[in-house]
């Protein structure tokens, strides 16, 4: 690690721990400019790879069954949800249950038809294909961009300028109410302008994540079940009145869940608008870490 008076150190858990245990999790890249790692490797698995879609109909009930099946699913499975508004508003919303699951297909089938019998409906299209671990982990980085609908979240094409991403974030420790569910859907397809995509992501928690104990490394969510991800794009050349109303529905869908947060959010995610943001961050962890960076700035 390269510090900020230049010198450069090695970091583990005997060499410098305090800024080793700093470095994982803290977020924003403060204490310095890491140039080499040094990690143990382990046998890469077979995997299946699973992307299952629904109209916006449905949105709500896969939603709501979502929540109370992903973040219990066993170690092995990880699926994320992801509702998609494109930026031409007469395209319709869709919704998205992607991942992969470390087993056969036959097990993954399993498991993602008790999803689909929890939500109540079946979705339009649905691929499940057993990988080695390296093609699922390409398959999902190259879905991202087939989610947000190719050309519709704006401005990710080689040679286009970036559009601009304004985002809100929370945990959650108990599933959202139905009402609750239903109101971020609501609200999610309302108003919807022409160059303004929006996004809702649900990423789980729960397993391996909360058997880490919160004070082990600076990262101190370690109590959660799920995550939520409010995002709106514009387009790079959209104008500022336009820019800010798309700012502001993130934080209007933020409001509908915000009763039932834990008050944290993800530390890679800024959040300007964010009150007690110190807290929200790093949870209990922030005066240790305010030590340590007084100690190597």
């Amino acid at each position: 690690v390269v510090l900020a008076d230049g010198r450069v150190v090695g970091c583990d858990g005997d060499r410098e721990p305090d800024l080793f245990w700093a470095l994982r999790g803290s977020g924003g890249g403060n204490f310095g400019v890491v140039t080499s790692l040094v990690f143990e490797t382990v046998p890469a698995p077979a995997a299946t790879a699973f992307h299952l879609t629904w109209p916006h109909l449905h949105a709500a009930a896969v939603v709501d069954a979502w929540q109370h099946w992903a973040p219990a699913a066993p170690d092995e499975m990880s699926a994320s949800l992801l509702l998609v508004a494109p930026g031409n508003p007469d395209r319709p919303p869709v919704v998205n249950a992607f991942g992969a699951m470390l087993g056969a297909a036959s097990d993954t089938e399993e498991l993602l038809e008790d999803f689909v019998a929890r939500a109540g409906a079946d979705p339009g299209r649905a691929f499940l294909r057993h990988m080695r671990y390296r093609d699922v982990k390409r398959y999902l980085a190259e879905l991202g961009d087939d989610m947000a609908g190719e050309d519709d979240r704006l401005g990710e094409g080689p040679d286009e300028p970036q559009g601009r991403l304004h985002s809100k974030s929370e945990y959650f420790r108990r599933p959202l109410p139905r009402e609750a569910v239903e109101a971020l859907i609501e609200n999610f397809s309302e108003g919807r302008v022409a160059g303004e995509s929006r996004e809702l992501d649900f990423t789980p928690w729960g397993g391996a994540y909360n058997r880490v104990p919160a004070e082990a490394t600076a990262f101190a969510h370690r109590d959660e079940l799920f995550l939520i991800q409010h995002v709106a794009v514009t387009d790079p050349g959209a104008s500022a009145a336009k820019t800010d109303e798309a700012r502001r529905w993130p934080g209007r869908s933020w409001d509908l869940a915000r009763p039932w947060g834990s008050g944290g959010v993800y530390p890679n995610w800024p959040d300007p608008d964010l009150e007690g943001w110190t807290g929200a961050y790093h949870g209990g962890n922030l005066h240790r870490l305010v030590e340590i960076k007084r100690r190597y700035d």
